[in-house]
């Protein structure tokens, strides 16, 4: 179980959220734009990923993509539903951050010739990213435990290897209790580090 956390888990949530994160800042700034083009197929993509369950989403992209054509095995299939998953909600908690920043920072950047672009990537992102740290560590969090769901598309998970562990023996309970003992603790590692980088990230902010 535990080769399988390090294996399985691990990468299976460090793939899933970092595709993510890109996923969502895209999503997000296309929310954002005034462009109908653009707003509205983000809004469409946020609503449908939120308001489905995950395990509906594993479903339709593993058994019921095939039928289209597109057949993808248990991993490749796992990373895509997540990714998309953490996309629809990373994206409004990035759009929210980018919107807390003050409107004035962004006039401040065009006044010492800054891009909207450029302005973006200095001066607003830096500061939302200190409002955006805690919601998308409860994502990353969210992530670690979700990823127990890809068991039911036979990826080689923690989760799944107990299930494999517990069948023959019946030792339901005690591995069971194992993995719920792993996923806590990767989960208190994760509020560590959470709280560490939030930390560091108020050191500059003006008091």
């Amino acid at each position: 179980m535990l080769v399988a956390t390090l294996k399985g888990t691990i990468p299976l949530t460090a793939a899933s959220f970092a595709i993510g994160l890109v996923l969502a800042l895209g999503v997000a700034l296309a929310r954002m734009s005034a462009n109908a083009a653009l707003s509205w197929p983000a809004r469409i993509f946020i609503s449908i990923f939120r308001g489905t369950p995950l395990l509906v989403q594993l479903a339709i992209i593993f058994f019921g993509m095939p039928q289209l054509g597109i057949k993808l095995s248990p991993w490749p299939s796992a990373v895509i539903a997540f990714s998309l998953n953490v996309a629809a909600y990373s994206a409004e908690i990035i759009r929210a951050a980018i919107l807390s920043v003050p409107k004035g920072q962004w006039e401040a950047a065009e006044t010492i010739g800054m891009n909207r672009a450029t302005a973006l990537r200095r001066i607003i992102l830096p500061q939302a990213l200190r409002v955006a740290v805690p919601p998308l560590s409860n994502t990353l969090i969210s992530l670690v435990k979700d990823t127990s769901l890809a068991s039911t598309i036979l990826v080689t998970e923690m989760f799944r290897q107990a299930q494999i562990a517990a069948a023959p023996s019946g030792d339901f309970l005690e591995l069971y209790g194992v993995a719920a003992a792993i996923y806590w603790a990767l989960c208190f590692i994760l509020s560590l580090v959470q709280g560490r980088l939030e930390n560091r990230l108020g050191r500059h902010v003006a008091r």
